[in-house]
C-alpha cells in the first residue's frame, strides 16, 4: 500500500505566486540562479539557492548560506509573502506545456515507505549531493523541493482528481517565463481527502521519478530527528517528505543526449568503421531516432542514423537493454574508450529539451561527435525499480520540471 499524508502546506499568496515560484534549485548554477531573481526578492531561489545574496566567492554549502536560507524562509513567511495553509490538506499540481498536460497529488510521502521499498528507487546517490539537501531540510526545517514520483495509473484516481478540478477553480493559474502553465487546487473537503488516502492504499508502490537526492535526504533528516526526540511517535512531520504523486501514464520523459569531445584518436573514416561493427550506419535529414535501438549522430556538419544489430544486447535485460546502455557498450566504451560516463570529463550530456539543435552548436563549438537518444520510457523505469536494479547516469529527462515554492512542506 502507499500511505499518503495530507499537511498543512507553506505557499504563496495568490497575488505572489508569479514572483515567488521557481526552477527547482538543480537546473542552473549559482550565475543562473542570481540573474533570474535580479530585480524580485520575493523569488524563491532566495530559499533554495541562497548563495545568490552573498558575493560570487562565497561557498555554496557554508553554514551561512544554508542559515540565510532559512531567514530568508521565515522572512517570507513574516511579511505574508508566503501563508500557512491552517488545515491539513492534499493538493493537486497540473502543468500544461504545449499540448502535453499532467496532474500530480500533492501529499507527504511516507519515509518509512521509501526505507521499506514501497517507494521505490531507480537511480544512485551522490554522498555530496545528498549532504547538501540534508543540511539544507534540516536548517530549514522544510522540505523545499518536491520529489517527482509515479504510480501506475488507476482509472478512479483519476476520475477522483479529475472531478476535483472541474468542480473547483484552481488557487493559482500562472504562465511561467517559459512558456508553461502551472495550476494547483487545494482539497480541504474531508471526503475526498478520505477517499484519496484510501484510493492510495490500493497503490502497490509508488517510483520516484526525479528527486532521488532530495528523498534520501529526507530519510537522513527523519533518522537524525528521530534521534533527538526521546517522545519520537513516528507521526511527526519530519517522518513524511513533498512529493508530487502523477500517474505514469501523464509523465513525459524526453531524450537525455550526449556529446563527446574528441574520437579517441580516430579518423572519421576509421571511427566509422568501427562503429559499423555493432550498428548499421546511414545518412539523414532527420536528427531524431523514431523508434527504439536508433540513434541519431552528428559529425562534421551531417546527421547519421545509427540502428543496433541484432545481438548487440540482451532484449531480456531491462538495463542493457535501454538504448543509453546500448550506446555506452557499444560505442562509447569499447570505441571512445568512455569507461565512467558519469565522471569521463570528455563526455557531456545534454537534455532532450534543448533539442538537436544544441548538439551541433556544440559540435561547432566545443565537442566533435554528439548521440540523440530515444527517450526512456516511464514503464522502462518502473520495471528497472521493480528489479532493483539501477538505470546508467543521465537515464531520463523529465519536462516539465516542478517548480519550487508552490507548496513547501514544513518539519514543524
Amino acid at each position: 500500500m502507499a500511505e499518503i499524508r495530507a499537511f498543512a502546506g507553506i505557499r504563496p499568496r495568490a497575488d505572489m505566486v508569479t514572483k515567488v515560484a521557481s526552477p527547482p534549485y538543480d537546473v542552473m548554477n549559482a550565475d543562473e540562479a542570481k540573474a533570474m531573481a535580479r530585480g524580485n526578492d520575493a523569488s524563491f531561489l532566495h530559499v533554495i539557492r541562497a548563495e545568490i545574496d552573498f558575493e560570487e566567492n562565497v561557498d555554496p554549502h557554508s553554514d551561512e548560506v544554508y542559515r540565510k536560507g532559512a531567514e530568508n524562509l521565515q522572512a517570507f513567511l513574516k511579511s505574508g509573502i508566503l501563508i500557512r495553509d491552517s488545515t491539513p490538506n492534499l493538493y493537486i499540481y497540473q502543468q500544461i506545456m504545449g499540448s502535453h498536460r499532467q496532474r500530480g497529488l500533492v501529499a507527504g510521502a511516507s519515509v518509512a515507505e521509501y526505507e521499506q521499498g514501497i517507494i521505490k528507487k531507480h537511480e544512485l546517490t551522490r554522498k555530496d549531493k545528498e549532504d547538501d539537501r540534508t543540511r539544507h531540510i534540516d536548517t530549514l526545517n522544510a522540505h523545499t523541493g518536491p520529489v517527482m514520483m509515479t504510480y501506475r495509473a488507476r482509472p478512479e484516481i483519476d476520475r477522483l482528481i479529475d472531478g476535483i478540478c472541474a468542480a473547483s477553480a484552481p488557487v493559482y493559474d500562472f504562465t511561467a517565463p517559459d512558456g508553461i502553465q502551472h495550476r494547483l487546487w487545494v482539497i480541504d473537503d474531508q471526503q475526498q481527502l478520505i477517499s484519496l488516502k484510501s484510493l492510495f492504499q490500493a497503490v502497490p508502490a509508488l517510483y520516484i521519478a526525479d528527486g532521488h537526492h532530495r528523498s534520501a535526504a529526507a530519510a537522513r533528516v527523519a533518522a537524525l530527528r528521530k534521534e533527538r526526540n526521546p517522545n519520537h511517535t513516528g507521526q511527526e512531520p519530519y517522518n513524511y517528505f513533498l512529493g508530487v504523486l502523477f500517474p505514469h501514464d501523464q509523465l513525459q520523459i524526453l531524450g537525455y543526449y550526449r556529446a563527446v569531445r574528441d574520437l579517441n584518436g580516430l579518423d572519421k573514416n576509421a571511427f566509422l568503421r568501427r562503429m559499423a561493427e555493432k550498428f548499421d550506419v546511414a545518412l539523414t535529414d532527420i536528427p531524431a531516432p523514431p523508434v527504439p535501438h536508433q540513434f541519431g549522430m552528428y559529425l562534421d556538419g551531417q546527421w547519421y542514423r545509427l540502428t543496433a544489430k541484432e545481438g548487440t544486447f540482451p532484449a531480456d535485460d531491462p538495463v542493457l537493454s535501454l538504448d543509453v546502455s546500448i550506446l555506452q557498450e557499444n560505442l562509447l566504451r569499447p570505441v571512445l574508450d568512455i569507461e565512467s560516463p558519469r565522471t569521463d570529463p570528455r563526455l557531456d550530456f545534454i537534455g532532450g529539451i534543448r533539442g538537436t539543435k544544441e548538439l551541433e552548436r556544440r559540435c561547432q563549438t566545443d565537442m566533435r561527435v554528439a548521440f540523440a537518444l530515444y527517450p526512456t520510457t516511464v514503464e522502462q523505469l518502473m520495471t528497472i525499480a521493480d528489479n532493483d536494479a539501477t538505470m546508467p547516469p543521465k537515464s531520463t529527462w523529465f519536462e516539465p520540471k516542478l517548480y519550487s515554492g508552490v507548496v513547501v512542506h514544513s518539519l514543524e
